[in-house]
């Protein structure tokens, strides 16, 4: 594995070299194509998972089939945090959302890192709290604020986790994300690409005015990345 790939995901960026050296023999690069399932509700997770350029998606499932997005994870963390806060499985699935690729760590390996208790844990532990927080946002925001500001908030989030300011998302999709019916973000996309904010065309979404987006949303997204950044300074630098 080349170590420049590594690099490409925050939390591993952070890590003091001793760490680096020792976790490094242990990780293996992983294709991440849309769609792909890393884990099912209360199914044990074999790995974690450290995004480098894709974009994962924490979904809760309903017992009728439904489901609304919890978080979304990429380069600034990783999926999997039930393995080593002593759940081994979790309520929510994580889908990807966003093609790329990542490095994972099988499970042992991430729980025998924790039990040191060293500077692993408490970047794991201070990730942990960011995720918890977007997660808490995201509750507040589907019950508070209009379906534009959501999709705002959820497009910011998003690309804060790409490389660059387009996504390959369809209008289907964001809705399942959002747990709204597709005509609602039809026509929320469409104020705004009227208002010049976004270009949207066969399932690409492109960003023309970043700060004008961010002004149309809602304050949720500032309450997300200020405690990513407070919590962990690379993540999600401007």
């Amino acid at each position: 594995m080349q170590p420049s790939l590594a690099r490409q995901n925050q939390l591993l960026d952070a890590l003091p070299e001793p760490e680096w050296l020792r976790l490094q023999p242990h990780f293996e690069s992983v294709d991440l194509p849309l769609g792909l399932v890393l884990y099912e509700p209360g199914s044990t997770l074999s790995h974690v998972y450290f995004p480098t350029s894709a974009i994962v998606s924490l979904l809760y499932v309903m017992q009728n089939g439904a489901s609304a997005e919890i978080a979304v994870v990429g380069f600034e963390g990783l999926v999997g945090i039930s393995l080593f806060m002593g759940g081994d499985s979790t309520p929510s699935r994580a889908v990807v959302q966003s093609a790329g690729k990542g490095l994972r760590l099988k499970s042992e390996v991430i729980k025998e890192e924790f039990a040191r208790s060293g500077p692993v844990m408490h970047l794991l532990l201070r990730y942990t709290q960011a995720l918890i927080t977007q997660m808490s946002q995201t509750a507040v925001c589907n019950r508070h604020h209009s379906l534009d500001q959501q999709l705002c908030r959820w497009l910011l989030l998003s690309l804060d986790r790409l490389p660059n300011h387009e996504l390959q998302m369809t209008q289907e999709l964001i809705a399942n994300m959002l747990g709204v019916r597709r005509e609602g973000v039809t026509e929320c996309a469409l104020k705004l690409q009227q208002a010049g904010l976004i270009r949207y065309a066969r399932g690409h979404i492109s960003v023309l005015d970043r700060p004008g987006l961010e002004r149309r949303s809602c304050e949720c997204y500032a309450v997300v990345k200020q405690e990513y950044e407070r919590l962990l300074p690379k993540a999600l630098a401007s």
